[in-house]
This record gives structure tokens, sequence and C-alpha cells, in this order.
């Protein structure tokens, strides 16, 4: 297992939830000498200085501030990225008790594959608001079981002869994890009591929750040669690791930011997704810190330049007809350069030479998606995030297969060379 897929996969175990996301990236930058900023208090910064910021638990921000006047050719790279990923949260008052057994209520999130889904161990993850110091300021804290609690059976083949023939699934009655035996008699609040008795807490206690149900397996290579990656959750963990390694060894004279937004699953129009002006708020924040005008921040805009990091498809080798007849990237190709007509994709004709070019400087294999004419394939943050913040962008990616699975599938060695991109970028 390479250094990259190491890490990777130690991200990925520590991240079973975007605020569990937020927090390991918060962790490693602390420890890399990243000075915390509070989100709702004002902001002490100055040049060469490195800061980090979380905002509303779910979304993490990161830039170094180089100790040259800020500009417009030198002012401002972004690299960005999503911590959320498709799944399940479990819904209030989410005990279902039927004929003896327990099960959960959930709401699907994002667009999983759900048959995936089926016949795994699952564990349980998110935050858990408890009753606070006043009703504005409850307590937020983190949860994550750490084991299988639940599991989503599938219906034997005895009971079902069409199964292998497709089966289309109804959410609120198929998809529902099972989560205990409870006989007779039945605990009508058997969740309620294991969340308090988890968090050594009193039901009473407990306001909300967002609580996600995640899949409790690990990582681990496979093939002949393993020289592929089995793992949950690398939609989008994968451009989460890059862009924090990117940061990390940020050493330009500008401002190098990377920006880890939530919700990107379900639309990103929230407060901490990039549909919001979270992204241009810190821009403000940051330029006007630093004694900046507005007009120099704009200059700044509209001359720096943003990567979109997500995951990109590559070519399925028992559907190799899903994928454009020209553009078919590869496990182990190299980053993905993604393009679209109809902009669900941000990148443009300029936005593409400067990744190439990029990458042909440094040496890193690249290769490039586009959607096949008659599948219109998905989008990403990148087009709704340069709509807020009008820069240049471009969308990229590792290419992946079994993309929104419980399980995706990588290539060991296109970590490696996304990891040298975002580098790149803030070089």
């Amino acid at each position: 297992m390479t250094e990259e897929i190491k890490q990777l996969k130690e991200y990925v175990e520590s991240s079973p939830s975007p605020w569990h996301g937020a927090y390991a990236g918060s962790e490693i930058l602390k420890k890399a000498g990243f000075k915390e900023l509070n989100w709702g208090t004002k902001w002490d910064i100055s040049s060469g200085g490195r800061y980090y910021t979380k905002v509303y638990g779910a979304m993490l921000v990161a830039f170094t501030i180089g100790t040259e006047k800020l500009n417009k050719e030198n002012s401002l790279r972004i690299g960005a990225a999503h911590l959320d990923f498709p799944g399940f949260r479990i819904k209030p008052a989410p005990e279902i008790v039927k004929e003896g057994y327990g099960t959960l209520n959930i709401e699907s999130y994002g667009g999983a594959i759900l048959y995936s889904w089926l016949d795994r161990p699952l564990s349980i993850a998110g935050r858990v608001a408890l009753k606070g110091k006043n009703a504005f300021s409850p307590s937020i804290q983190l949860v994550d079981c750490k084991e299988p609690i639940c599991t989503i059976p599938s219906l034997a083949i005895h009971m079902n002869r069409k199964v292998n023939e497709g089966m289309a699934f109804n959410k609120q009655k198929d998809i529902l994890p099972l989560a205990a035996v409870l006989g007779k008699e039945g605990n009508k609040h058997f969740f309620e009591d294991f969340l308090a008795q988890e968090m050594h807490v009193a039901k009473e206690d407990i306001l909300s929750y967002e609580l996600n149900v995640y899949p409790y397996e690990y990582g681990y290579n496979l093939g002949v040669n393993k020289d592929l990656y089995s793992s949950p959750r690398l939609d989008n963990m994968t451009s989460v690791v890059a862009c924090i390694e990117g940061i990390l060894a940020a050493n330009s004279s500008g401002l190098n930011m990377i920006v880890l937004f939530d919700n990107e699953e379900v639309g990103s129009r929230t407060k901490q997704g990039a549909g919001s002006v979270s992204l241009m708020q810190v821009l403000e924040r940051i330029y006007t810190g630093l004694g900046y005008s507005r007009e120099e921040m704009w200059q700044g805009v509209n001359g720096g330049f943003m990567l979109s990091a997500d995951v990109a498809h590559g070519l399925h080798p028992n559907y190799p007809d899903k994928i454009d007849p020209t553009n078919k990237p590869v496990l182990n190709g190299g980053v993905v350069i993604k393009q679209a007509a109809s902009q669900s994709y941000a990148s443009d004709a300029r936005g593409v030479a400067v990744i190439k070019s990029l990458c042909q400087e440094n040496s890193i294999p690249y290769q490039e998606f586009v959607n096949r004419g008659d599948i219109p394939g998905g989008a990403t943050l990148g087009s709704i995030a340069s709509a807020q913040v009008p820069i240049l962008t471009a969308d990229v990616g590792v290419p992946i297969l079994a993309m929104h699975s419980a399980r995706e599938i990588m290539g060991t060695e296109d970590q490696h060379a996304l990891n040298n991109l975002l580098k790149a970028l803030f070089k």
C-alpha cells in the first residue's frame, strides 16, 4: 500500500460524517501550525500567517498568506472539494417496532446505489445537540459508534424469485436498518436509550441530532498486482486529502486557500455549501482584514484560479459503451480533467489549459472526461461556487468505478497524481 493510499485510508476511517471530516482536517492543520479562527468573531490575521476556520461544523477553510503585497497576478489560488457523501440519515423518533424487531426510520441523503448497502455491517456517526447554557447555545458533540450497530437485510431469493432480474426499492419500506431484536414486549425507545448510553448523557438532555448510517468497513488493496483500492467514501475524500496536502505544502507569495464544503450531494444550496456566500464572506474578511479595499479584492478574484476537485467516472470494463467514444479515462491513468458544454462542470478552454500546463510542468499524468451525448452525467460544486465567486475554475478528480456505491474503487497511483496537482497549484 503506497503512502498516499495509507494516508487516504486513515482519513476515510476518521471521517464517517462531514462533521468528523471537518474535525479530522482541522486537527491535521493545527498540528502543522495553522492557527484557528472563530467563524463568529473578528479575525486577527497578518501577512505570512497560516489559518483555518470551521463554518457551521461541516465546512472547513484553510489559507496561507504570502509576505508580499497581494495583486492581480499573485493574489488568489483556491482548491475546493466536498466533505459529504451519499448515504442515509436517521430521522427524529426513528424507532419502528414490528413483530418483535426494532428497525430505524431513515431518509436517503444524495444519490446512493441502494442495493450496495444491503447485508453490510453499518455503524452510526454524526453530531448531537444537547441542552446548553441557554436556548441559543446548545452543546454540540460528535459521536461515532465505531462498531457495527445495524444492517439492512436482503429478502431471500426464495421469497422473491425475480430478484436477479432487477429490483426497485421503496425507500420507506425496503431500506430500513435492523438494529434490535426486542421480543414481544418491545422497547419503543430503544434507539433513544442506546444513544443516551453511548454518549453517557441523560435522555432528556438530547435535543436533536444529525446522524449518518455508514458502512463499518475498511479500505484495502486488491487485484493481482495490488494496483486497485476499494473503500467507502472515495467520493470525495480523495479530493479532500489532496486539498489538505496541497495547502500544507503551499509556499507561494499570494493568498492560497482550500475550501471543503458540505452538502454537495444534495445540491450545495445551504449556508455551508458551495451555493452559499460563505466563500465570498471568507475572501472579504481576509482582504479587508489585511487592509485591502473591495476593489483590490475583486481584482484578486478576477486574476485568481480555483481548482474544483471531485471524483470522475472511469471506464468500466463491463460497460465500455457507457463512456464517451473518444474521452475514456481509466484507473491509474492520472488526474481527470472534466468538461461539459452544459457547464455542469466549470472547466472552460482557458481553465483546461491552466491544468494541462500545470500537469506538463510537473510531470503529472492527466486524461479527459466528457459525458456521452446520450447520458447527461452528474455535476459538482465547481460551477456552483464559481457562480457565487466569479473566478476562473476547472473541474478535476481521480477516476473511480462504482461511484455512489457503499464501496467504490480507484487506482492506487491516481491519489499521488491528484496530490501533486494540488501542490503544484500552490507552488
